[in-house]
């Protein structure tokens, strides 16, 4: 049995930069992997098909034509002319509807793990990453098994980099409450060009930072999300965690995606175990202490 380890994501950085014809948006967006994880377990059987099975998370997991790993699957047997069979067992750790990028690492991984037990050389490596954009838009970063990307497009047009230096711990606090992405774009107003033009700047600088190792507490400014905007002022628990977060002093504290996930930066564990303690002591939360990964 082959077992892989989905890890969930938080956004560092999150610039709408316009609205595309197709309906979706084009971003400025920095990817960074973390230690919260699903895992994932691959089996080979003497049955035809594809067998879903999923412990823990919302009921809806379980139905298999609605589960994102369960499409990835079948795009993967299609586009390979495999017969399907074979067991995949899901253990869900990382919130739905959290920001976090769960499904859509769950999908990637599917795919990395279907390719490992079909013997899917570095020739098939252009047709998983077509089947990835396909899935999802998150879905290729994480096909890229990198700490950290900056991403571009709808997040599909991706630049893996190493994150250096002395990196900060991550707290993740999910308020309970999933927030819907179609909902969120629904309601986003992109920001002036004058905006955007100074934030894809801080974007730059950000990710020139962490390339070089020099990200600092001081430069916790140039985290960002636009989504921020059209979520806190309609989502009071995604707008209470964030408040009570800077509330306890932590050097950064941001939404993550389209929420509903906060996140908080603390470079001293202590200061992190602190963080984490007091939000995990509030009723409802899912609480997290974590590194990047």
């Amino acid at each position: 049995m082959l077992k892989l380890k989905a890890p969930a994501k938080i956004n560092l950085f999150l610039e709408t930069t316009r609205r595309r014809p197709d309906g979706y948006h084009d971003l400025a967006t920095l990817f960074a992997r973390t230690g919260v994880c699903d895992l994932l377990s691959f089996r080979r059987t003497g049955t035809p098909g594809i067998k879903l099975a999923v412990k823990g998370g919302p009921k809806e997991l379980g139905r298999q034509a609605d589960n994102i790993i369960h499409k990835a699957a079948v795009k993967f047997f299609e586009a390979f002319g495999l017969a399907p069979a074979v067991e995949i067992k899901l253990e869900k750790n990382i919130p739905v509807g959290a920001g976090l990028g769960g499904g859509s690492s769950d999908a990637a991984t599917a795919l990395l793990g279907l390719a490992k037990l079909y013997r899917v050389g570095p020739a098939g490596r252009p047709r998983l990453m077509k089947i990835a954009a396909a899935v999802g838009s998150d879905v290729p970063f994480f096909m890229l098994e990198a700490t950290a990307a900056e991403g571009r497009g709808r997040g599909e047009r991706l630049k893996a980099f190493r994150l250096k230096g002395r990196l900060p711990y991550v707290v993740l606090v999910y308020p309970g409450a999933p927030v819907l992405t179609r909902e969120v774009y629904g309601n986003l107003k992109l920001g002036t060009p004058a905006e955007i033009k100074s934030r894809v700047k801080d974007f730059s600088r950000l990710c020139r930072l962490l390339k070089a190792g020099r990200f600092g507490p001081k430069d916790a400014g140039l985290l960002f999300n636009r989504l921020e905007d059209p979520v806190l002022p309609r989502h009071k628990a995604v707008r209470l965690a964030k408040a009570r977060l800077v509330k306890l002093g932590a050097d950064a504290v941001m939404m993550s995606g389209s929420g509903a996930t906060v996140f908080a930066l603390a470079w001293e564990r202590a200061a992190a175990a602190r963080l984490a303690r007091a939000a995990g002591r509030i009723r409802g939360y899912r609480v997290f202490l974590t590194k990047f990964w």
